[in-house]
């Protein structure tokens, strides 16, 4: 028996590790997600190996974005073992153990597989539903909480940790619009803790509704962030036109904040896109994400800066 496995039979209380089935890699190399079955049950076990990352798929290289992935784990950790308390109708992924092992780190968690939960490619509108209602429900059990050991502004396309996508940014007018719509994005009145990376493949799915994983770039943030980044994830641009205003009313009904809130950040909404327009034009200016939705909300905010 190596090393992780006494780690897993002693975190479990199990006598063996069956069998570790590799789910996926980890972005850029930096480890492996496994599903890890033992005596009479399985754990999802992420293996995190940040000495030996650099493999991103779009050559975003530098010391920088490695600093940022290191950080990003870092913080995934934190939110495990500090804030990760259950949330009605938001379901988490419950620790079971974290720390190093050899140059790793590592997070043993609960398979969500175990309640039922399982991946979906495509989603149909009750099951969209049920991931807008998941995000508004985190949204509203940490509005106006303070970030402490989290990102201080969450989700991974922020301006403050982009400097490079920005350089590489070729449209001028949005390349000066960047710091304003971050200004007014992060001087809102009313923020929460954003998942920051809200996107289709990270919900899993059951009878019940969805539920989230992979929180590395937890933070602060208005919840609209959350909510624009998860609908680019699954709609294309003509369904994104036609399914805007019934995915912003159902988010806020869902949010059930009182109404100034949902005015902020129905108003913030636009800036939202923008904001990660900018990024991805900066990023990967191809990308099938920069379509006349999000080129429209784009030209909608630098008209009212």
């Amino acid at each position: 028996m190596n090393k992780i496995e006494e780690i897993l039979c002693k975190a479990t209380g199990s006598s063996q590790v069956k069998e570790m089935e590799l789910i996926q890699e980890l972005w850029s190399g930096y480890g492996e997600l496994n599903r890890v079955y033992l005596d009479d049950s399985s754990v999802i076990l992420k293996l995190i190996k940040t000495k030996t990352g650099q493999g991103h798929p779009r050559g975003w290289n530098s010391s920088l974005s490695h600093k940022r992935k290191e950080l990003s784990y870092k913080i995934e950790r934190k939110w495990y073992q500090d804030y990760n308390s259950p949330i009605d109708n938001a379901p988490l992924p419950k620790l079971i153990d974290a720390g190093e092992v050899g140059n790793s780190q590592y997070l043993i968690l609960e398979d969500l597989k175990e309640r039922g939960f399982q991946v979906k490619p495509s989603l149909s509108w009750e099951e969209v539903k049920s991931c807008i209602s998941w995000l508004a429900h985190f949204h509203s059990h940490h509005l106006n909480s303070t970030p402490k050991g989290l990102w201080a502004i969450g989700t991974y396309w922020h301006l403050g940790t982009r400097p490079e996508e920005l350089s590489a940014l070729k449209d001028q007018s949005l390349n000066e619009a960047a710091p304003l719509i971050d200004k007014k994005l992060n001087q809102a009145k009313h923020k929460t803790l954003v998942h920051g990376d809200a996107k289709l493949a990270n919900f899993l799915f059951n009878d019940s509704g969805a539920a989230a994983v992979d929180f590395q770039y937890v933070g602060g943030g208005v919840g609209v962030k959350d909510l624009a980044y998860f609908l680019s994830s699954i709609y294309r641009e003509d369904e994104l036109f036609e399914k805007e205003a019934e995915c912003l009313d159902f988010y806020f009904k869902e949010l059930n904040a009182c109404i100034e809130v949902e005015s902020e950040w129905r108003e913030l909404y636009p800036y939202a896109w923008c904001d990660f327009y900018r990024f991805l034009k900066g990023w990967s200016p191809g990308h099938y994400k920069l379509n006349s939705y999000s080129e429209q909300m784009t030209e909608k905010v630098l008209k009212w800066l």
